[in-house]
């Protein structure tokens, strides 16, 4: 494979089922977080550090060769709400349809038999860039950048945001995206050979609280 197959995976227009998901910017525009583009940069820079860090840490041990199934394990028990998990599982479910369908793999076969209802997306992420053959850092980017990317996109959705502004926001992370990506490929790396403890835990009370209350609301334009 060429290095060409990162745009492929990174692209939004990728099937992967991310368009229908705002990464928690629907649940904190409604509640006032989010008000225009400044709200929305410190959203994405937040969930960056924390549930981006995560995601790009567990993508990265995936595609490093890391098993899984452990991986997995130890995604659920970094995602206390479960309306989060339940996300994450029909996000890797998606995943894993398209990457199957464009990288054949006995890995996702494997994957896709061990989890019918859905691994977790960034696992589902790491393997899909292993079959692809790209490397834990290409992973960890596409799961830094959907981790923010997400967000501002459902921005311009739901505050009629500028998108040349949204775009602006993106640019001004993208050092701080660098930075949590040589993290999480370090702690990718560092789960082969000790185990998933080694992944970081940074945790996003309020993201966990408000998916629970998004998941509650009888109209949402996104699923999470």
């Amino acid at each position: 494979m060429t290095r060409a197959a990162l745009l492929v995976l990174a692209d939004g227009r990728f099937p992967a089922g991310g368009h229908a998901h705002s990464g928690g910017a629907e649940e904190a525009v409604k509640a006032g977080r989010i008000t225009g583009a400044g709200g929305l940069e410190a959203f994405c820079r937040g969930r960056l550090h924390t549930a981006g860090l995560v995601a790009a840490a567990l993508a990265a041990a995936a595609a490093a060769g890391a098993d899984p199934v452990e991986l997995d394990a130890a995604a659920d028990a970094r995602t206390p709400s479960p309306a989060l998990r339940l996300a994450a599982r029909k996000l890797g479910r998606q995943l894993a349809r398209a990457a199957r369908a464009t990288w054949p793999s006995p890995e996702l076969d494997v994957l896709a038999r061990a989890f019918p209802k859905g691994a977790h997306q960034p696992v589902v992420l790491g393997l899909t860039a292993r079959a692809a053959g790209l490397g834990p850092a290409d992973a960890a980017y596409c799961a830094v950048y959907e981790s923010v990317s997400g967000p501002a996109t459902a921005v311009v959705r739901l505050l009629s945001l500028d998108p040349f502004e949204a775009t602006a926001v993106l640019a001004r992370l993208a050092p701080e995206l660098d930075r949590v990506v040589d993290r999480a490929v370090a702690a990718g790396h560092a789960v082969c050979s000790d185990g998933a403890d080694a992944l970081p835990s940074a945790s996003a009370p309020l993201l966990e609280i408000g998916a629970e209350a998004h998941a509650a609301w009888p109209v949402r334009l996104f699923a999470s």
